[in-house]
C-alpha cells in the first residue's frame, strides 16, 4: 500500500498543515482544496489517536490555523437523535436488520444534509478534518459527501481520513468496498 509506515506518514502531517501553500490551495491546478490521507484498516485505532494529537497541537501553538475534526458516524447518531429517532433504529435493527435500517434512513439523511451541517459546523474554522468513514459505512459514502461539498467549500483545506486505499482516481473502503470514482481530491501525504 505505502511504503511508509503509517507513524511516517502520520508525522508529516503537521508540517503539511503547517505549509502556506495547504492552507492556500495553491499547487492544486485553481482545484478544490481535498486531500485524501488512505491508511490499512488496522490502523484506525492509531490515526484517531494522532488526529487527536494533531488537532491538539494546533490549538495549542502560535499558529493561525484551526482545524475541526467531524466525525462522520458521531453526525449520523447526532441526526438520528435530534429527529427522535435513534431508539427506534435501535429497535429496527434487532427485528429487521441492517438492511431495513438502511431502506429507512437513505432517504432523509442524504449527501446534502450532511454537507449541509458539515459547512454549518466548519463555518469559523480553517481547515477540516473528516474521519468516521469507515464507521458509517454502508450508510453513507465519502464520494457522495466529497461531492455535495465543493458546492460550498471553495478553497478551504478538507482532509478525509481513509481507511482503504486512494489510488488518486479510486476509492476503495477497507480494500474491499470500490466507491465510484474521485479524481479531485489530492493524497495528503
Amino acid at each position: 500500500m505505502h511504503s511508509l509506515s503509517v507513524y511516517k506518514r502520520l508525522e508529516k502531517i503537521i508540517e503539511k498543515v503547517k505549509s502556506d501553500q495547504f492552507l492556500a490551495g495553491r499547487g492544486c491546478g485553481n482545484e478544490i482544496s481535498y486531500y485524501i490521507f488512505d491508511y490499512d484498516p488496522k490502523e484506525e485505532l492509531v490515526v484517531r489517536e494522532y488526529v487527536r494529537h494533531i488537532i491538539k497541537e494546533f490549538s495549542k501553538s502560535t499558529s493561525n490555523r484551526t482545524i475541526i475534526e467531524i466525525d462522520l458516524y458521531k453526525l449520523f447518531i447526532a441526526f438520528l437523535k435530534d429527529e427522535g429517532d435513534f431508539e427506534t433504529i435501535i429497535q429496527m435493527e434487532l427485528a429487521e436488520g441492517r438492511e431495513a435500517i438502511f431502506e429507512a434512513i437513505t432517504p432523509f439523511l442524504t449527501p446534502n444534509v450532511y454537507s449541509q451541517k458539515i459547512r454549518e459546523m466548519a463555518a469559523e474554522y480553517q481547515i477540516i478534518f473528516l474521519t468516521g468513514v469507515g464507521k458509517i459505512y454502508p450508510f453513507m459514502r465519502s464520494h457522495n459527501i466529497l461531492n455535495q461539498l465543493q458546492q460550498y467549500m471553495g478553497k478551504k483545506p478538507l482532509v478525509i481520513f481513509y481507511p482503504g486505499q486512494y489510488s488518486g482516481q479510486d476509492l476503495t473502503l477497507f480494500g474491499k468496498f470500490k466507491d465510484e470514482n474521485y479524481y479531485r481530491a489530492f493524497p495528503l501525504i
